[in-house]
C-alpha cells in the first residue's frame, strides 16, 4: 500500500468483515481484535482481487518495510533526502545495513540503491509533468549534487533527457507498486 486510496480500500475490506482497525499504514494493519482463519481467508481473497496480498513471512515483511520507507522518503519526505540512505534504513529498521542489503538483493534481484534511484526518477517524472519547478529546483529537492547528475541518471534509467521527457505527449509513468 503506497497511497491514501490504497489504505482506504484496505480499511474498507476489513470493515466489511466487521473487523475494527486501529491503524492502516503502508504494508501494515493493526486490528482491535484477533482475526480468525475464516475471516483471514475471505479477506485474503478479497484483497487479492484488488491487487493486494498478505505478507506473512519475516523476509517479505522486511523487504516491504524497506520499500515503504524508501517510497515514503522520496515521495513524502524529500526534505529528509539529504540523510544517508543506509543510516535512514538502519535507524528505522534496527538491523545491520549489510543484512538488509543482502536480503533485498536476494529477494528483489536488484539493489536497495537501484530501487531508491528508480523511486527518485519516478518523482522527477512527476515533477516534470507538473511543470511547476525548474530542473535545478528538482535536482536540489531530490538531493542531486547538480543538474548534470540528475540528467545523466534520468537518461540512464529512462533513455530520455529530462527536457525530451517533458516534450513527450504520452508521459507514461510506472505505478509505484510496480517498481
Amino acid at each position: 500500500m503506497v497511497c491514501s486510496r490504497c489504505k482506504m480500500v484496505v480499511k474498507s475490506e476489513f470493515e466489511k468483515l466487521g473487523l475494527q482497525t486501529i491503524s492502516v499504514e503502508l504494508g501494515e494493519v493493526e486490528l482491535q481484535d484477533e482475526i480468525n482463519d475464516a475471516q483471514k481467508e475471505i479477506l485474503l481473497k478479497n484483497l487479492q482481487a484488488l491487487g493486494f496480498d498478505f505478507i506473512d513471512d519475516k523476509k517479505s515483511k522486511t523487504i516491504e518495510k524497506i520499500k515503504n520507507l524508501i517510497v515514503d522518503l522520496v515521495h513524502h519526505k524529500n526534505n529528509e533526502l539529504k540523510i544517508n540512505l543506509s543510516d535512514y534504513l538502519v535507524e528505522n529498521l534496527n538491523q545491520d545495513y549489510s543484512t538488509l542489503s543482502n536480503l533485498f538483493s536476494e529477494i528483489e534481484n536488484t539493489t536497495i540503491e537501484k530501487y531508491f534511484i528508480s523511486q527518485k526518477i519516478e518523482k522527477v517524472k512527476e515533477l516534470l509533468i507538473y511543470n511547476e519547478l525548474s530542473l535545478s529546483e528538482i535536482a536540489d529537492m531530490l538531493n542531486y549534487s547538480n543538474v548534470a547528475h540528475l540528467s545523466n541518471q534520468f537518461k540512464k534509467i529512462t533513455g530520455f533527457t529530462p527536457t525530451h521527457f517533458k516534450q513527450l505527449k504520452d508521459k507514461k509513468r510506472i505505478q509505484i507498486e510496480n517498481l
